[in-house]
């Protein structure tokens, strides 16, 4: 038992017995005595509590993070256990869901929210390890395992941030203004008139679904095993990451969709420069230059830089006269290896900074996913229709984090 826990057990006690002794009409003189001891040792007591307290709390937070990580630890090996083809087999034939499967999706239900067959998104990474029977489907390829539902997109590279909400809006208060620092003029001068403090609000809102739809043919429904589980985990992964990205940097903000990076610039404050020349390390470099003027960096190494692959390949084209240096190679020498995708928008790219901890950009995913069935819609071919809803939603906190290159010519 704590020390502190101890001491609070004997405080409890004098207090009891001070209780019955205040209640005495005529206390006798060892009785007066008795209350006098009581409460030296309570103050006594007081203090020791105090103490044991402070000395306590380091140990206190190392249980709390040992619980936490328990947990966690706990809830990724559920993960680890759940099988999709129940999840599958049960949507189609009405088979009893078992196991860490049943546990999760009953957990998930309680939260509520889902129409059809909540599956964390978790579930949807392709496993590294697992086999396949050789008379099941069989893909050419098994991807490592993968942690978030982009893995190897360009906004994990940029450093954009997933957040699982359960419910309801996530608001981020970001700091407008604060205090300001001022010399007085003089031995009895005012150092400078104080400054309110202001913020502004960026907020995650489930408002914007969007849905993942395939079709398991007959023959795939009865073939049993890591086949069926591989190919649907493969396909809703593919699909929902490949979206997820793609609205991140350009999401219109209209039809469903949330407002994304480049054509939310305005909105969230983003610096966006027109170059109209070719791609130059000198160009990425003077919006390096207006990251550190910004205090938001103090290393071009530092920013994360996403840029289609016309852009790579004309810096790598473009060689320094008189040397075997390419502009590619430059660039790359000071800011690292940047993403190339089709993601990006022609003649664009795009630089972002972690700065304090503060991610360049949020995703919020609700929930996880809400697969639901449809068995009629391709019914006189025996094949399952499964939709997987997706809930999300983004936004920027700070704009100085980013900028966008635009006109970045041939």
């Amino acid at each position: 038992m704590l020390t502190s826990k101890k001491l609070e057990i004997r405080r409890s006690e004098i207090r009891e017995n001070l209780s019955e002794l205040a209640g005495i009409e005529k206390p006798s003189t060892d009785e007066i005595r008795k209350i006098g001891e009581l409460d030296t040792e309570y103050r006594a007591k007081e203090t020791q509590y105090r103490a044991a307290l402070i000395s306590e709390e380091e140990e206190r937070k190392k249980a709390g993070a040992e619980i936490e990580s328990r947990q966690e630890t706990e809830w990724r090996n559920m993960v680890d256990d759940f099988e999709l083809r129940q999840v599958v087999m049960s949507l189609d034939e009405g088979s009893a869901i078992n196991g860490a499967t049943k546990e999760i999706i009953d957990e998930m239900r309680a939260s509520g929210g889902y129409q059809g067959m909540p599956v964390p998104y978790a579930v949807l990474e392709t496993r590294a390890g697992e086999t396949v029977a050789s008379d099941q489907i069989n893909p050419k390829a098994i991807r490592p395992t993968i942690d978030r539902i982009f893995p190897n997109s360009v906004a994990a590279r940029l450093g954009i941030q997933r957040i699982g909400i359960a419910r309801g809006d996530l608001s981020f208060p970001v700091a407008t203004a604060g205090a300001v620092f001022g010399w007085a003029d003089g031995e009895l001068a005012n150092v400078g008139a104080a400054s309110k403090y202001e913020t502004s609000e960026r907020s995650l809102s489930p408002d914007n679904t969007g849905g993942a739809q395939m079709i398991l043919s007959r023959k795939s429904l009865k073939q049993s095993g890591e086949g069926l589980e591989q190919s649907v985990r493969r396909d809703l992964n593919s699909v929902i990451g490949t979206e997820l990205d793609r609205v991140v940097v350009s999401g219109t903000g209209a039809d469903g969709q949330p407002l994304g990076t480049i054509p939310g610039a305005v909105t969230y404050g983003i610096d966006s420069t027109a170059i109209g020349a070719a791609a130059t390390w000198a160009a990425f470099r003077t919006e390096v230059v207006a990251f550190m003027e910004a205090n938001a960096i103090s290393s071009a190494s530092q920013v994360n830089l996403a840029l289609t692959p016309a852009i790579w390949s004309d810096l790598d084209e473009a060689l320094i006269s008189g040397t075997a240096v390419s502009e590619w190679d430059r660039l790359t020498k000071h800011v690292g290896t940047p993403a190339v995708s089709n993601v990006i928008p022609a003649a664009s790219a795009i630089m972002a900074a972690n700065v304090q901890g503060i991610a360049p950009g949020y995703l919020g995913l609700y929930g996880g996913v809400d697969l639901i069935r449809d068995p009629y819609t391709k019914a006189a071919q025996g094949s399952l229709v499964l939709t997987g809803l997706v809930t999300a939603d983004y936004t920027v906190p700070r704009g100085l984090q980013t900028r966008i290159l635009t006109g970045l010519t041939a």
